[in-house]
């Protein structure tokens, strides 16, 4: 089976990884989901990673932590990169090949993000994992996605969340919410719904960078995207 798409950008919120639990990280979400994210490498598939760090810092209110906004993405650039490591381990350990890279320097446990250097091991059929966002404050990892999805020439953005797609509403809050196939780029803009934040979402829309929202934590969902299968939903 040829898939569709030859070097995808996956953008999982750090939230998902946390399962079950109210924090932290699942080892049973961490396993799922390196399995699937194999499955895929072995068609051929080139697989960088972005993901969020929700399950370990969220961006708090500074009036009432006293910790200054810009402080706090840093904060929260730092546990993407344990969510990084976590999910490499889970990798490696059912045998994909995997490199971190860190938008800040980290040594020890991370390349620094080198454009050419992660294309190279996309070419060479590592899965790369891009870690601390764009080591800015002030930008989403979702921003950080889109932006090394455009860096690295990726054919699209699956975006993994929880829920089957984008719909009219909030498909948890609302039960008369219906799910959209297909959405251009203006139609979301229009309609004023939530598919990233908007630096994010301008960014997509400038460089003509598909996105698919789809639902991660439906074991096989990943493999049917990327076959080519229809699955969540498309803006382009």
């Amino acid at each position: 089976m040829l898939p569709k798409y030859k070097r995808i950008l996956l953008k999982l919120s750090g939230e998902s990884l946390m399962g079950d639990r109210n924090f932290g990280l699942s080892p049973a979400m961490l396993e799922a989901y390196a399995k699937d994210i194999r499955q895929i490498t072995e068609l051929g598939v080139q697989v960088a990673i972005v993901i969020g760090g929700g399950n370990i810092y969220r961006g708090m209110n500074e009036a009432e932590t006293g910790i200054e906004r810009a402080q706090g993405d840093y904060m929260g650039m730092l546990a993407t990169v344990i969510n990084g490591m976590a999910l490499q381990a889970a990798l490696e350990k059912v045998g994909v090949k995997t490199r971190l890279q860190s938008a800040i320097k980290m040594e020890q446990i991370a390349e620094p993000y080198i454009r050419r250097k992660a294309i190279r091991h996309l070419e060479k059929g590592r899965v790369v994992i891009f870690g601390a966002g764009t080591g800015n404050p002030y930008f989403t990892t979702d921003t950080a996605g889109s932006l090394r999805a455009i860096e690295i020439n990726a054919d699209v953005i699956l975006k993994g969340t929880r829920v089957d797609g984008i719909y009219t509403a909030d498909p948890e809050k609302d039960p008369t919410a219906t799910r959209f196939d297909t959405l251009s780029f203006s139609e979301v803009i229009k309609q004023g719904l939530k598919v990233m934040d908007m630096t994010a979402f301008t960014l997509c829309q400038e460089n003509k960078l598909p996105i698919i929202v789809f639902d991660m934590n439906r074991q096989g969902n990943l493999l049917d995207v990327v076959s080519g299968k229809k699955v969540g939903t498309l803006v382009s």
